[in-house]
């Protein structure tokens, strides 16, 4: 006999809304010192090296996340490893996310004109010097929308984690429409919480571009 869609259910939804944010998080967090090291390979000038995260980027970026979760996840099973579903889907998030936001991030630096470079070099300031100084704010300002963009795809995602046993939001309204027979009634709660969460993000972005606006570089 199927359930009516109620509160307990929203609930349900809710306490699995906290588990596709922390999925999201842990992506963010680890595709983000990803990134950053793809993005100085990148700019390293080094032949080697930056062929190494070109590499890495084309192969990451022209595989499906659903392949990469998929690989993840039967890969480490393979190797004699049972790994939990967060931890597969929060490695493969994490490989998505390093090659994506390196791009990004590569790009935001190389749009700092050269001349800022060396007239930094001209006044003594070493490399990681003109980065923390002269390079990284003002490529703060251009990363800032594809990465709150990247964020929010991010987010939406993570309803491909479901696909190795991870329970996240999408994954909950399946679950919850199966014992209801109300899909309509649950797709909509979980698309309005989807959109409360990529909304807030996308809130927070121009908040936070229009502070860097009125701060001097």
């Amino acid at each position: 006999m199927f359930q009516t869609f109620g509160l307990n259910h929203v609930g349900f939804l809710l306490q699995s809304t906290t588990w596709t944010l922390l999925l999201s998080a842990i992506a963010l967090v680890g595709g983000a010192v990803g990134g950053a090291l793809i993005a100085l390979m990148r700019i390293s000038g080094n032949r080697w090296v930056d062929g190494i995260a070109r590499v890495y980027i084309y192969v990451l970026q022209g595989t499906p996340l659903l392949v990469t979760l998929f690989i993840v996840y039967f890969g480490i099973a393979g190797l004699g490893f049972d790994l939990p579903a967060l931890a597969a889907a929060a490695i493969g998030f994490t490989l998505y996310s390093g090659a994506f936001l390196g791009e990004i991030w590569r790009g935001a630096v190389q749009s700092v004109g050269r001349g800022q470079w060396e007239g930094a070099f001209a006044l003594g300031l070493g490399w990681w010097r003109t980065m923390q100084k002269i390079v990284v704010p003002q490529a703060v300002r251009v990363a800032l929308p594809p990465t709150v963009g990247f964020c929010v795809q991010l987010v939406k995602n993570t309803a491909l984690a479901s696909i190795v046993g991870f329970i996240e939001l999408t994954r909950a309204g399946q679950i919850v429409s199966s014992a209801t027979f109300q899909p309509l009634q649950v797709y909509l709660c979980v698309a309005a919480i989807y959109f409360a969460i990529c909304s807030t993000l996308a809130y927070a972005s121009r908040r936070l571009e229009q502070r860097l606006a009125t701060t001097p570089a």
